[in-house]
């Protein structure tokens, strides 16, 4: 797993669609559903944990750009 899309993917799987029109919002949304999967055993560290980190990178890169 090394890009946004990839945990888009690995969301998919379960039926998780995330689209809400802003990218930001996206991001916060897929972390949320992921923390919910992981806590309800539907994922293992091995996923879960490359994922977020791509998140929390996809999220700073949005919040740095918004600042310029």
């Amino acid at each position: 797993m090394r890009t946004l899309y990839d945990v888009q993917q690995l969301l998919k799987r379960f039926g998780i669609y995330v689209y809400i029109g802003k990218r930001m919002w996206d991001i916060e949304l897929m972390m949320v559903e992921l923390k919910k999967l992981h806590e309800n055993g539907l994922i293992e560290n091995d996923e879960y944990l490359p994922a977020l980190l791509i998140l929390k990178q996809e999220h700073r890169k949005e919040e740095e750009q918004s600042k310029k």
